[in-house]
């Protein structure tokens, strides 16, 4: 082939768009959930192993080590999945029905570090309560009424 054949040859240009990342369906707060409720529950547990005499116990540290790890780590799951959801499935329209909705999930996302580095039973709630809340607007912005319900 000659040069000049090569750059007469048409290039075929296929536009496509999408409005997230991913096919529509594959959103879903309940990850956030699931890792909101084993960060509260990670904290019950401590906060219930914690005293000067069970902290006598070295299987008791131990114990307490592991329930920090899961707690520091689905806080960590829970603070990827709400910005998931934040940044891939929420658009400029959903602004319009929930105008606080970047403070929602930036308040969220910020008591999931506080969640990681505390052993708060307040913050722990207020996580739940935060997931609860994007639940809601997730779900009413697919026009879907789908019940809050927590596995534990």
């Amino acid at each position: 082939m000659s040069e000049t054949e090569s750059t007469n040859e048409m290039i075929l240009t296929i536009e496509a768009s999408a409005h997230c990342d991913g096919p529509c369906g594959v959103y879903d707060p309940a990850s956030a959930r699931i890792a909101a409720e084993a960060v509260q529950s990670m904290t019950l547990k401590m906060v219930a192993l914690m005293g000067e005499e069970a902290m006598s116990n070295p299987q008791n540290v131990m114990t307490l080590n592991r329930y920090s790890a899961i707690k520091e780590e689905e806080s960590q799951k829970c603070k990827d999945e709400l910005l998931i959801l934040w940044t891939d499935f929420f658009k400029p329209q959903h602004l319009d029905a929930n105008p606080d909705l970047h403070d929602t999930f930036w308040q969220a996302t910020k008591l999931c570090s506080a969640c990681k580095v505390e052993v708060s039973e307040q913050h722990a709630q207020e996580l739940m309560d935060a997931v609860e809340t994007i639940h809601h607007i997730f779900w009413t912005a697919k026009g879907r009424d789908v019940p809050w319900i927590r596995a534990s």
